[in-house]
């Protein structure tokens, strides 16, 4: 439960990255997708592995 929690972090602060228009944020904008894509891979793999184990 604890890496789903965390995958839809990364998710959700990616896409505030994305969407942001404040200048502190300009240095760590690169990162964005970055941080899109991992989470939604992880976020996709641990409800795969889940739904094998039979747990969803």
């Amino acid at each position: 439960m604890f890496g789903i929690i965390l995958a839809g972090l990364l998710l959700a602060f990616g896409v505030f990255l994305k969407a942001t228009k404040d200048p502190g944020f300009a240095s760590t904008k690169k990162f964005s997708w970055l941080l899109i894509a991992l989470g939604a891979i992880t976020l996709a793999g641990k409800l795969i592995i889940m739904y094998q184990k039979g747990e969803i």
